[in-house]
């Protein structure tokens, strides 16, 4: 995977400033159509034989990167990609903060096919890693992850979103004296910081999207860190789509080894807009300035990438959308 996280890079890079005309434009569908041609477009342009495992829905909903589609001009790596050509459509559109162009990436078979429903997912940084448990109570999970970091309780700040469905963990948790930091979109965003030291994140938790949740487990394992999960669906329809994709427990916890099964894994994100984890992108005498993020499994080490395209390669794109 390491011989390819250039490719992807330029994958991010591309969609990332495919959307930007479209920030603060209110036009989802347009914003997310642009970043989605420019992805397809370029995982196109790389030697490798890759199959989408987390996309944006079934095929009937192309143009869309959906599950099953294959991408790649050949080549000796056959590789299982999860991706999101823009996590925080909302925002992006809204013109705020926490929009980025994501994809991760490992060898085929190695992620798990996560159907489009509810997850909840707990997710720590290297040190509280083989710490915690996604069935036990909040309460404990904080008390172990305070000692892991070698913090006081009153010292741990604990990502959620922003959602009426975690008051009440929201609760618990300012209850032990542990702080909350509430966040509204972009979930990948905020389960990777925990694995980024100077961010000061101790743990993210609560109830989202489960292909962001692989997305989100691929880059804490990048890093070192450790995520667990577990599949909330809400009718017979979600739970028949698990067992289509392979998932014969729904109940059961995901292990981070059952989200992605390798250290050779790759993450890569490029900002639209500014977030926690990187700025978004700026405009600076004619040219786009993009800020990525790239890390590899193998290595597990955090690269920071800057890079220029000039505005006047872009402006016809808006046009033809």
């Amino acid at each position: 995977m390491q011989s390819l996280l250039l490719d992807f890079l330029k994958v991010t890079e591309s969609a990332a400033v495919a959307a930007m005309p479209w920030v603060g434009s209110g036009d989802k569908i347009a914003a997310d159509g642009a970043a989605t041609n420019a992805m397809r477009e370029n995982l196109n342009k790389m030697k490798m034989d890759s199959t989408i495992v987390i996309g944006e829905g079934e095929i009937d909903e192309a143009p869309m990167l959906y599950i099953g589609e294959k991408l790649g001009a050949g080549g000796a790596h056959e590789v299982d990609i999860a991706v999101d050509p823009i996590e925080g459509t909302t925002p992006t559109v809204n013109g705020q903060g926490n929009a980025i162009t994501v994809i991760a990436a490992a060898p085929k078979g190695t992620l798990l096919h996560a159907p489009d429903m509810y997850m909840k997912k707990i997710a720590v940084g290297p040190k509280a890693k083989g710490k915690i448990d996604i069935d036990a109570p909040i309460e404990e999970n904080i008390k172990a992850v305070a000692k892991a970091n070698g913090k006081a309780v009153t010292e741990l700040n604990v990502l959620i979103q922003d959602r009426p469905r975690h008051k009440d963990d929201i609760d618990r948790i300012r209850e032990t004296g542990a702080k909350v930091r509430l966040f509204n979109d972009g979930d990948v965003i905020y389960a990777t910081a925990t694995c980024i030291e100077s961010l000061n994140v101790d743990m993210f938790l609560g109830i989202g999207g489960a292909p962001e949740g692989v997305l989100g487990a691929v880059a804490v394992r990048c890093l070192g860190g450790e995520m667990q999960a577990k599949l909330l669906p809400r009718n017979d329809e979600e739970i028949r789509r698990c067992k289509e994709m392979g998932i014969t427990n729904h109940e059961s916890v995901l292990l981070h080894r059952d989200l992605v099964r390798t250290d050779d894994c790759v993450f890569v994100a490029t900002g639209i807009t500014d977030n926690l984890i990187i700025d978004g992108i700026e405009t600076q005498y004619n040219n786009y300035i993009t800020h990525s993020i790239l890390v590899n499994g193998r290595e597990k080490q955090v690269r920071y990438v800057k890079s220029t395209y000039p505005v006047k390669q872009l402006t016809s794109s808006k046009a033809t959308i």
